[in-house]
């Protein structure tokens, strides 16, 4: 079983709406450094809200604010957080029971690209899905760039990351939950049955999911590609099946 939770090294929020997200949902900010090229106006809710936050504000040289930034889009602002944060699978699960509908999760199987976890993730916190989960290797992490490409749903979304995707799946299905891949070979998505307790598991981008992890799913699903294209962005591919699963759950409710 994994720890409650996890630690890493600190790490940067970079983007003024992210970096107002972080402070919205209560994340800990060391302090918040905004180059002094900024427009205070531009500025003014975010620095209004660190005030209310008690998070220090520090103006900085713009030269700062690139020394540091890993997004080459930071709009000259940087919140220094601490140690982020992993979750752990029972938060997913209590989550759901306080929502009081079917768990609901997303497994990213070796999903290396941040950019792509952190649209995910951000599909994932719109559709209403209960957590994230992700492999402790050969995967994109909760860095700067999966927070800002989130845009803040990394502070809302809890993600868990295992040691083991394959015997995490075991213990989702012992829990009652059914476990659906996503793969051009499955059957068409919009003929499958996911209003239940389910996992959407979403594999890298060209490889696709693993063998095992594909062993381990209990059924397969395709999006209907009918143009020439063969395949879909992962991001888009899952954002597109989580909204399936929205779908079909708001009709069985009328």
């Amino acid at each position: 079983m994994e720890k409650k939770h996890e630690k890493e090294t600190k790490m940067m929020i970079e983007g003024r709406n992210s970096v107002y997200e972080a402070l919205s949902s209560g994340r800990p900010i060391d302090k918040i450094w905004i180059s002094e090229t900024v427009r205070p106006g531009g500025v003014k809710k975010l620095m209004d809200l660190a005030k209310e936050k008690q998070v220090p504000v520090q103006f900085v040289k713009p030269q700062k604010i690139n020394s540091v930034s890993q997004t080459e889009a930071s709009q000259g602002v940087v919140a220094v957080c601490g140690a982020t944060s992993y979750a752990s699978l029972e938060e997913l699960f209590r989550k759901a029971e306080q929502k009081n509908t079917p768990p609901f999760f997303v497994i990213c199987d070796e999903i290396t690209d941040p950019h792509n976890l952190g649209a995910i993730i951000r599909s994932a916190n719109a559709a209403g899905a209960d957590g994230v989960i992700i492999p402790k290797n050969r995967s994109a992490g909760l860095d700067a760039v999966t927070a800002k490409t989130s845009a803040g749903a990394v502070h809302y979304t809890p993600v868990v990351r295992v040691t083991n995707l394959a015997q995490t799946i075991d213990v989702l299905k012992e829990r009652g939950l059914w476990v659906a891949g996503a793969d051009m070979h499955g059957e068409t998505l919009y003929d499958a049955n996911m209003t239940g307790p389910i996992c959407l598991v979403v594999g890298s981008e060209g490889k696709g999911i693993s063998r095992l992890i594909r062993e381990k799913c209990d059924f397969m699903v395709k999006i209907p590609m009918l143009g020439e294209t063969e395949s879909l962005n992962a991001s888009v591919a899952a954002a597109i099946m989580m909204y399936e699963i929205v779908r079909q759950r708001m009709d069985r409710r009328k």
